[in-house]
């Protein structure tokens, strides 16, 4: 399999992201590719935050809610997908499927022995996130949720993500800066610049191009039908914290996909609903994460 490996002096200076990368060259079925994780805070601590990115995005969103969960005495583990961020990312867009990724990060979950998990997700972290506790129920024990879906095939997509879609598969060497930029614009050049860092060019972002186009659309989708079976298990079987927030200005992932999801979780609470903030939630994280803390107290 031919993988590119981004340069680490894409990765110098970025600004809030003063963290120790981690890798893990040996897991389970993807011998021979490298995933990136940070690893931050108390490594024998009794909970553990495992924060999920989706697309365009890497481990570097998470950077303004991982000290407010360290400094809580949590342990926080933000890894980069296949494709994304730090980790390798194989060239050919064929690797990239719903299956392949989830069992990326329940090998990671396997790999590590994780236990007590937060899992916090959003976007494709949720798609996929959402599907893992129910065959490892004893490892997780709340959940932080923030824009994001099941994606089980048997309902309609919504316009704005057909919109998003389309203009991903007409823009296949996507700006990510700019992108980041118009979503967020309280973000430095600096701060939109690091979340391009990881693609030096187009033959980079094949994990970035796949990602809308895996979003199960039809009930025989791959990830279709393990999402339906999520869906239940969430709504009778969850028995764990759960903290809600939606991004009110998201167009796409925004308040009434969440709310229809909120519905979907047993016992979960009334959503945080922050104003300001768009589909890429933790770029208000450090009041989401303090509000989640409270609440889980």
């Amino acid at each position: 399999m031919h993988a590119l490996r981004t340069p680490d002096e894409r990765f110098s200076k970025l600004p809030g992201y003063a963290y120790a990368p981690h890798y893990v060259e040996d897991l389970a079925g993807f011998e021979g590719l490298r995933l990136h994780y940070l690893n931050e805070g108390s490594h024998d601590a009794r909970h553990t935050f495992l924060c999920l990115h989706g697309q365009p995005t890497w481990s570097y969103l998470y950077r303004k809610m991982i000290p407010v969960f360290a400094a809580a005495g949590a342990r926080v583990l933000a890894p980069d997908l296949f494709g994304f961020g730090k980790s390798d990312k194989p060239a050919e867009e064929d690797f990239y499927t719903f299956g392949r990724h989830r069992d990326t990060l329940a090998a990671f979950i396997e790999y590590l022995n994780l236990a007590d998990i937060t899992l916090v997700c959003q976007d494709w972290g949720g798609l996929l996130g959402l599907t893992l506790p129910m065959d490892m129920p004893q490892r997780f024990s709340r959940l932080l949720i923030m824009n994001t879906a099941l994606g089980t095939g048997d309902s309609p997509l919504t316009e704005g993500f057909i919109a998003w879609r389309a203009w991903c598969n007409k823009n296949p060497d996507m700006d990510v800066a700019r992108l980041m930029g118009r979503s967020c614009t309280h973000l430095s050049a600096a701060e939109c610049g690091a979340y391009a860092a990881p693609y030096p060019d187009a033959s980079y972002k094949s994990g970035v191009r796949r990602f809308p186009n895996l979003v199960p659309d039809h009930a025989q989708a791959d990830g279709a039908e393990i999402s339906r079976r999520a869906r239940s298990w969430w709504q009778s079987q969850w028995k764990g914290q759960t903290f809600m927030a939606i991004g009110m200005k998201d167009p796409v992932l925004g308040p009434p996909v969440m709310l229809g999801l909120r519905k979907l979780i047993r016992g979960c609470p009334a959503p945080y609903e922050h104003a300001d903030a768009g589909h890429f939630v933790q770029e208000w994280g450090e009041d989401i994460a303090r509000r989640a803390l409270s609440a889980f107290a």
